[in-house]
């Protein structure tokens, strides 16, 4: 996976930029004042920082839709043409209309990078490790600041620091960024797809993922583009074949699937649990009624899935020793692909049983079409091995692969429309442990509590692919590139879709209360705790002065984050991003609560100082861990291909209007109700974004993002139904 995480990290340079200049406009503007004379002009000082906010602002407005249909690699090579126009323009200004043009350029850039590098990453890395790549962004907006302030700290250590230089070096790294973007970041894989361009997307997926077979994979992202259409959920129970065998001899031939394993002589069968509902997943945990009645039924049933992911060394493990990649977690799913699947019932039983048997709650028809048409003889399989062929001897129709994250792809006909297919997402649901219990008490399921068996779920729903253009073809890339692509342009009727908008409610939901935590009031706030901890004076006796040592205080306050985001970055997929919301936004809300004693509670000069420096430090630290990063990393993941960029683009227009408004209300704010009053808006902003999550927010971790859009649209038709 080494070339998925060095194309985030080139692309997240695009974030190392715009915290460089977030922190250099700080220290600059205080020399241009100077220079332009705009002590009397505040308003004109004010337009000067925030016309990057402005820029960025209006080219967010276009950039989900025209990276949409021109691609993500050409807008962050635009973004990086920016950044380097505006530093040259920058290090020229004659005066302050040529500097106010160079600050809306930087905006543009700013703009662009800020909304399509998490969607790139998203889109470029294994579902794996997908939530730590997506910090990169984070992390390297904390080192551009960093770097930024010591570099301003620096300058104003010279006899006649130059605002021109500050600024202007911004040219320097965003040339970087453009000869990576050009010659080394390839085109999303998924944006290929969606427009036909199957060989290309082959290609960067291999180079990627460091292997030469990526079927899976390539036929994901194809299916990807048909998501968010009717999906039911089924679930089995799969277990070695002599067990269920013996157990349910009179069970009903069309509900056994018998799986054939890569060594001679393995086997096992799947039965489908009957009198289950859509939101089979979350079984174990009994009816959503029995859940909280606010708590979103997605939540829920992403829940579900995340509660029984299997532990390495469980019966999983040995069950399904020799079974391939089907089932595996994450560090075993790329070892081996190779699994052979064989239904067990006979073609024209199987004809007449499917029709009408299934619905939009419960899929009644089996897994898998038969392979071969003969009832006599031995059964025939499928041997998912190199190419990933969708045929075998005996003219077969069905296949499988590994997608990522312990799911599986599968494909069967479909019984009701000629010419279709179904797509099946196969997950494995709980491990040894889990065997006994809820699982074996299942409405149907006749397994006897003694043996080796496991739990799977199938999200299934219709395929983009039809039978016409497999049956002739040798492997999934040639199939999936004469198929006709579904390239649904980017349009507001798309926005409607019931998985789509309940997304849209998330993504806008959590940019907003986001904005609206305090994290702009803490750091406006940050310079003069730490002047009153004595940082300050402690300084100015080493020799610096004031303006210098806000500039050193500001890099020491940055350089504290990089740690915290450190750690983000390694729970961000084990933990999770809902799990680590919910355990730092309370961290948050205690840090708020204290900064707003401490300005109302009568207290030492120096126990006051004290308590706001550690409260501040625990603040942003949290913050970075959590708060900061995970709403980007969210808008990336839960929105379909197809309208992946205009989606982003508004949850990143929600996000810049929410940074302008409470930037320039907080001045207001603290003349009206002072700092205590501030900080009391902001600690229930936080306690308002806790309960927003814990009902609202699902967990996506290690999930495709095809999955995931599928869970949308599941839960958003169970909740319209409630």
């Amino acid at each position: 996976m080494s070339g998925a995480v060095v194309v985030a990290l080139a692309a997240a340079i695009g974030n190392l930029l715009q915290g460089w200049d977030n922190a250099t406009i700080a220290g600059a503007v205080l020399y241009i004042k100077k220079e332009f004379n705009l002590q009397t002009q505040p308003t004109i000082e004010g337009l000067i920082v925030a016309m990057s906010l402005i820029g960025a602002t209006v080219i967010t407005t276009f950039s989900g839709s025209v990276s949409d249909m021109f691609g993500r690699r050409p807008m962050l090579i635009i973004s990086s043409v920016f950044y380097f126009l505006s530093g040259l323009v920058m290090l020229w200004a004659p005066n302050v209309y040529v500097l106010l043009l160079a600050r809306l350029l930087d905006g543009f850039g700013i703009g662009l990078a800020v909304t399509l590098v998490p969607v790139y990453i998203s889109e470029t890395a294994p579902p794996e490790i997908r939530g730590r790549l997506n910090t990169f962004p984070q992390f390297t907006g904390c080192v551009g600041m960093f770097l930024s302030y010591c570099m301003v700290f620096g300058v104003s250590l010279t006899q006649s620091p130059s605002w021109r230089l500050m600024l202007g070096v911004l040219s320097i790294p965003s040339l970087a960024y453009f000869f990576l973007a050009l010659f080394y970041l390839p085109e999303s894989p998924r944006w290929l797809v969606s427009k036909g361009r199957m060989k290309e997307a082959k290609q960067v997926l291999q180079r990627l993922r460091g292997k030469d077979d990526v079927s899976g994979e390539m036929a994901l992202l194809m299916e990807g583009m048909g998501a968010g259409g009717e999906v039911s959920i089924e679930e089995y129970i799969i277990g070695p074949d002599d067990e269920l065998a013996d157990s349910q001899e009179h069970a009903e031939e069309k509900d056994r699937i018998k799986l054939y394993g890569a060594e001679e002589g393995l086997s096992w069968i799947a039965k489908p649990v009957t009198g289950q509902s859509t939101l089979g997943l979350v079984s174990r945990h009994g009816s959503v009624a029995n859940q909280s009645t606010l708590m979103d039924p997605m939540v829920t049933l992403f829940g579900s899935v995340h509660e029984k992911l299997p532990e390495v060394g469980s019966m999983r493990s040995m069950l399904f020793s020799n079974f391939g990649s089907m089932f595996n977690v994450a560090e075993n799913q790329v070892k081996n692909e190779n699994w052979d699947e064989e239904s067990q019932r006979d073609g024209d039983k199987h004809m007449s049983d499917a029709s009408g048997a299934e619905s939009d709650d419960n899929l009644r028809s089996p897994l898998l079409s038969r392979q071969g048409t003969g009832a006599e003889g031995p059964p025939t399989s499928l041997s998912m091995r190199q190419g990933s062929n969708f045929t075998t001897a005996n003219g077969g129709e069905q296949a499988s692969m590994g997608i990522g994250g312990g799911w599986q792809l599968a494909y069967r006909k479909d019984e009701k429309k000629e010419g279709a297919l179904k797509r099946i997402y196969l997950h494995q649901e709980g491990g040894a442990g889990s065997r006994r219990g809820s699982i074996v008490s299942l409405p149907g399921c006749d397994v006897p509590a003694e043996g080796e068996f496991i739990h799977a779920a199938a999200l299934v729903s219709r395929s983009v692919l039809r039978t016409e253009s497999i049956l002739a073809q040798q492997s999934i890339e040639e199939a999936v590139e004469q198929s006709e692509p579904i390239t649904k342009g980017p349009g507001w009727r798309a926005l409607f879709e019931p998985g789509v908008k309940h997304a849209l409610i998330v993504g806008v939901g959590i940019q907003i209360l986001q904005q609206f935590s305090g994290i702009n009031g803490v750091l406006y706030y940050t310079p003069q705790i730490l002047e009153q901890a004595g940082v300050g004076v402690l300084l100015s006796n080493l020799g610096i002065g004031s303006d210098s040592a806000s500039f050193l205080i500001s890099a020491v306050t940055t350089l504290l984050m990089l740690p915290s985001i450190g750690i983000a970055m390694r729970l961000m997929d084990i933990a999770g991003r809902r799990l680590l919301l919910l355990a730092t936004l309370p961290v948050l809300l205690v840090s708020l609560i204290v900064l707003v004693l401490g300005n109302v509670v009568t207290m030492g000069a120096v126990t006051h100082a004290v308590i706001s420096t550690i409260s501040v430090v625990v603040y942003f630290c949290c913050f970075v861990t959590g708060f900061g990063p995970i709403p980007n990393i969210l808008c990336s993941e839960i929105f379909p291909t197809s309208v992946r960029g205009l989606c982003i683009a508004i949850c990143a227009l929600t996000f810049w209007f929410g940074d302008i408004i409470v930037t320039y209300s907080l001045p207001v704010m603290l003349t009206s109700i002072g700092l205590a009053g501030v900080f009391g808006i902001y600690a229930i902003v936080c306690a308002i974004a806790w309960v927003f999550v814990f009902l609202k927010v699902p967990e996506t971790k290690g999930m495709p993002l095809e999955v995931i859009t599928e869970f949308f649209a599941v839960g958003a038709k169970q909740s319209a139904k409630e």
